[in-house]
């Protein structure tokens, strides 16, 4: 184990939502795409690494036909967004004429999400929808269209369900938010 990984989790983090709620807002973001593209053979693209744990609960309850690819972006140092999106794991495979739905962790400045939408569009998919658990519009820099939210959030930073601070916390069962990262 690295030494500045912390020995335990703390427990005294604000969660603002329980594992109930977690699963419960997968549920509707389930049934929410099923209406929508169960017919259509989709690609689930996932945001690496916030998105895994919610992209894996999400997709376990899609009863259809899909596959699914990554993508793995840099735009953060620490809690602080550096404005610029660095590719670093692109697609396995193409997605011209796939119908493709892009899952995100969160979705604060936007920026991040509208690099990434020009960028698959580029690629001619037959469309292209985006689901995102956490949507902060207050902190919107970008104006960007989002099909499906589980959760609108005001502010914090959060950590748990694969989200992280400096690569911590992604394993909390909860969503909590880090007032003083440590």
């Amino acid at each position: 184990m690295p030494p500045d990984y912390p020995p335990h989790l703390p427990a005294d983090l604000p969660v603002i939502l329980s594992r109930r709620a977690l699963a419960a807002c997968v549920r509707r973001l389930a049934a929410e795409i099923t209406r929508d593209v169960a017919t259509l053979d989709p690609v689930f693209i996932g945001v690496l690494k916030g998105s895994l744990i919610f992209m894996s609960d999400l997709i376990r309850r899609l009863d259809f036909r899909l596959t699914i690819d990554f993508l793995a972006v840099s735009s953060y140092q620490g809690d602080t967004s550096t404005g610029v999106v660095r590719i670093l794991k692109d697609l396995d495979h193409p997605i011209t004429g796939r119908h493709v739905v892009l899952v995100e962790d969160i979705v604060d400045s936007g920026q991040t999400l509208s690099y990434l939408a020009k960028y698959l569009w580029a690629s001619n998919p037959a469309s292209l929808r985006i689901c995102t658990l956490l949507d902060k519009p207050a902190a919107r820099t970008v104006a960007v269209d989002i099909d499906y939210v589980g959760h609108r959030l005001e502010n914090g930073f959060v950590v748990g369900y694969g989200m992280d601070y400096n690569q911590h916390y992604r394993n909390l069962p909860h969503l909590a938010v880090l007032e003083e990262p440590s």
